[in-house]
């Protein structure tokens, strides 16, 4: 068993975790709850539930395997159990009583006062169980969780290793409870969820609500938009189903443009409040925020709000030294931006990792773009096929209001369709996750398959870690012969699989660099240089020669940050730089 010194910072999540859908009626339960490891899986059958007498403390929501969790073991262990009691406040008594979870990897079941209230499959999106019934508004009661994690390749899990050390670019596994965890108090009458749909085409933006409840001819459902504090429209609309749908048009002389579009240089932002009364009460109050952007693609071309935009990415893995994949606070998450805004990139590429809905609440604030990718299974099995759906289903509708979000991205490098060139069923399973994405979201652009071998793809992302900007620009002069599958692009891989062919998408480099400084601990990609002179020369060489290859409208380097045992970061993992980013910039404005 690995162990580390438990003196360490301590960090806490007490920030509201899902910004774009807030109300004020909710109780935060990070912070210390008490844990158990189980790995002959007896908890179940020894009534633990009932029972729970844990002597370990941790730290929720961080991992038993980080240090800010207070364990530090990174050991793997396949079932650990949590408990913690909580009392419901007295002005939310008689409401019904919602348990949240931001995240939990991965088979998360659940216990309240001893009842079993149900169980959540997959490490990545959220979920929630109401728990009215189980509650007592009179005294404290009991919340065990017990979460089920495996080395199954069939399940989506990223950058978590699946033997016990860390090899190549995968890295300690992350068990368990990883984002909050939290209460929300609701009416029996409330607003299940909101999908906003902007359209600067038609200067206008839909409403697609869900309700709960009974509904009946008192209700009624008003929506506030306003902007800077100034209101643009309000409107009430009396539902007469469960799924109602209101589009509104923007218009307005509140401000001389009449409309204002979100671009990562301006990030407007409309601020919009859904209030639902009943018999004249209010029932339910929701604050939310949408911008106002158009993602397209013309002759080649990506378009933001109908204007071309070549989109200079940082691959972003979203690690932290003591927390690994949970950040370790808003100001941590507010420096990765404002750092790769310093150095001059406009957006991230959020590597195999579905990230906190507080850092996509600051991309939306910031004006960072970002290309959303699922985390990868690495075997392809009917199991497999199964998992991966259901969990991208999740995330794409969870996600969708994000205005930054501006690519989805659910395959990359093959991973998991390892026979996606010629296998048939491998093909077939990336099409249909292409056009069920599309079933929800029309607009986006979706990549299938992120690096290479692509099937069906609105962005052909080629992957390329050559070190030479003169080689490099040699190797794409061949366009006709990389486009037509003549040659690997990349000396081994070929950009399609078989049976596709290229259709006048627009063409990205979206891996390249991985330049490392000289080290005996860990590893980039190619020739690890010496100095700040060497990395800047071989930076800028590789940076230029991607921008004058002409049909190559945006790249995106790898990383913002070092990683374990892969030490290639343009930071440190403690977010020192290793190089002055104003120098970056120099090279990324060029």
């Amino acid at each position: 068993m690995t162990t580390t010194s438990t003196t360490i910072t301590t960090y806490q999540r007490t920030e509201y975790p899902r910004p774009q859908f807030q109300r004020n009626s909710w109780k935060n339960l990070n912070g210390t709850w008490k844990f158990a490891f189980d790995d002959n899986n007896i908890g179940e059958k020894g009534l633990w539930y009932e029972n729970s007498a844990f002597s370990t403390e941790i730290q929720v929501p961080f991992t038993y395997e980080t240090k800010a969790s207070g364990i530090g073991d990174e050991t793997f262990h396949p079932n650990v159990w949590y408990q913690r009691t909580f009392e419901i406040p007295n002005e939310e008594a008689g409401k019904r009583t919602i348990l949240r979870f931001q995240a939990s990897d991965y088979i998360t079941k659940v216990w309240v006062n001893g009842n079993y209230i149900g169980q959540h499959i997959g490490g990545n999106s959220a979920f929630s169980f109401d728990i009215t019934n189980t509650v007592d508004n009179t005294k404290e009661n009991e919340l065990v969780v017990k979460v089920e994690d495996s080395q199954s390749c069939a399940q989506p899990r990223g950058k978590q290793r699946w033997i016990d050390e860390n090899f190549g670019c995968w890295y300690v596994q992350n068990t368990g409870i990883w984002q909050t965890v939290w209460l929300e108090f609701l009416n029996d009458e409330s607003i299940e969820s909101v999908k906003m749909i902007p359209n600067i085409d038609k200067n206008s933006v839909a409403f697609e609500y869900k309700l709960n409840g009974d509904l009946n001819d008192s209700w009624k459902l008003e929506t506030t938009i306003n902007y800077d504090g100034k209101k643009i429209k309000q409107f009430t609309t009396v539902p007469d189903r469960a799924n109602t749908r209101v589009e509104v048009n923007l218009l307005s002389e509140v401000h001389n443009w009449k409309v204002l579009y979100w671009t990562p240089e301006h990030p407007h932002l409309y601020d919009v409040t859904f209030r639902l009364t009943v018999n004249g009460e209010v029932a339910d109050e929701v604050q939310s925020y949408f911008g106002m952007r158009k993602i397209s693609i013309k002759d080649g071309k990506v378009l933001l709000n109908n204007i071309p935009i070549y989109q200079k990415l940082l691959l972003d893995q979203g690690y932290w030294p003591d927390t690994m994949l949970t950040p370790p606070s808003d100001a941590a998450m507010l420096e990765d931006i404002e750092k790769t805004l310093e150095m001059g990139f406009n957006g991230v590429r959020k590597h195999q990792k579905l990230e906190d809905e507080r850092f996509l609440y600051w991309c939306d604030k910031k004006g960072l773009l970002v290309w959303s990718e699922m985390a990868a299974t690495y075997e392809f099995s009917d199991e497999a096929v199964e998992n991966f759906t259901k969990e991208w289903l999740e995330i794409i509708q969870q996600h969708y209001n994000h205005p930054s979000i501006v690519t989805w991205v659910p395959f990359n490098e093959s991973w998991g369709v390892s026979n996606i060139f010629t296998d048939k069923k491998q093909q077939a399973f990336t099409e249909s996750i292409y056009y069920l994405t599309k079933s929800i979201d029309p607009e986006r652009p979706v990549i299938v398959n992120d690096g290479w071998e692509h099937t069906i793809s609105d962005i052909i992302a080629l992957h390329d870690y050559e070190e030479l900007g003169e080689v490099f620009l040699k190797r794409y002069q061949n366009k006709d012969q990389i486009l037509n599958n003549e040659i690997p692009h990349n000396r081994h891989k070929y950009a399609f699989a078989e049976g596709y062919e290229y259709k006048g998408q627009p063409i990205m480099l979206t891996e390249y660099g991985g330049i490392a400084f000289q080290s005996e601990k860990g590893w980039g990609y190619g020739n690890q240089v010496k100095s700040e002179e060497d990395f800047l020369a071989r930076y800028e060489s590789i940076t230029q020669a991607i921008k004058d290859t002409p049909y190559i409208c945006g790249f995106c380097y790898t990383q913002i940050t070092d990683v374990q045992q892969e030490v290639n970061g343009l930071l440190y993992e403690d977010r020192t730089p290793k190089i002055e980013l104003k120098k970056i910039k120099e090279i990324n404005r060029k």
